[in-house]
Formats: structure tokens, C-alpha cells, sequence
């Protein structure tokens, strides 16, 4: 299985913008628990990994967007960190005892950040 650092380059080559490679993977990622959540998969080792994976991009995205040479506003950046500090130990609490019915809140979270990356991405072209 690629981490989220592998997966992010794999993705950004084949598309331009980075906010759409952004979308893309909290897509990916939500899908994968979402599958979790509705019963389709039901291997404690497989929603392990779908938390991991989650996790390892929350890390990424975060630490980038916050970044002090990131040119996102400083509004922006404590909202992505402050919603990071939410999802980052709920990955890590649900790596230890999986909950599929916990996991709605983090395909929640993905979905509407993937929106609006991709909302941010059709208004600055």
C-alpha cells in the first residue's frame, strides 16, 4: 500500500493544480472510510490502514498549510490547523479500537474540505 507521501506525488503528476490533488486524495481518503462506515469492509486491518492513510495525509496537509512560507491567510491556516488537532487524534484513537460508526465524522470533514478545495480552484481560474 503507498503512503501519503507517495500517493500525493503519483497524483500531482498527473494534474496541474495543487489545490485539485488536494481534493482528490481527502476524496480518496473519505471514500475509503466511508466503505468502513456503510459496512463494506469489515477487516480490522483494512480500517486500520484507511485511518493510517488518513492520518498521513492530515499530517501532510496541515503541515504545509500552515507553514510559515505558505501564502494562505492567517485565518485560513489556524482554521486547517485547528480542524487537523480534531482529525489527527481521532485517526490515532481509532487506529486502537476501530468504530466504523466514529469514522462518519472524519468522511464528513474530507468531503467538505475537498468541496471547498475544489470550489477555491474553479474561482481562481
Amino acid at each position: 500500500m503507498q503512503n501519503g507521501a507517495q500517493a500525493y506525488a503519483n497524483i500531482a503528476q498527473k494534474t496541474a493544480n495543487p489545490r485539485d490533488v488536494e481534493a482528490q486524495l481527502l476524496i480518496r481518503a473519505a471514500n475509503r472510510l466511508q466503505s468502513i462506515v456503510a459496512g463494506q469492509v469489515a477487516d480490522i486491518e483494512e480500517m486500520r490502514e484507511a485511518l493510517r492513510y488518513n492520518r498521513k495525509l492530515w499530517t501532510i496537509l496541515s503541515t504545509s498549510a500552515t507553514a510559515a512560507a505558505n501564502p494562505l491567510p492567517r485565518q485560513i491556516k489556524e482554521n486547517i490547523g485547528n480542524i487537523a488537532m480534531f482529525v489527527l487524534p481521532h485517526c490515532v484513537e481509532l487506529e486502537h479500537e476501530p468504530d466504523p460508526k466514529r469514522m462518519a465524522s472524519l468522511v464528513n470533514i474530507n468531503r467538505e474540505i475537498a468541496a471547498g478545495l475544489m470550489s477555491s480552484a474553479t474561482a481562481a481560474a
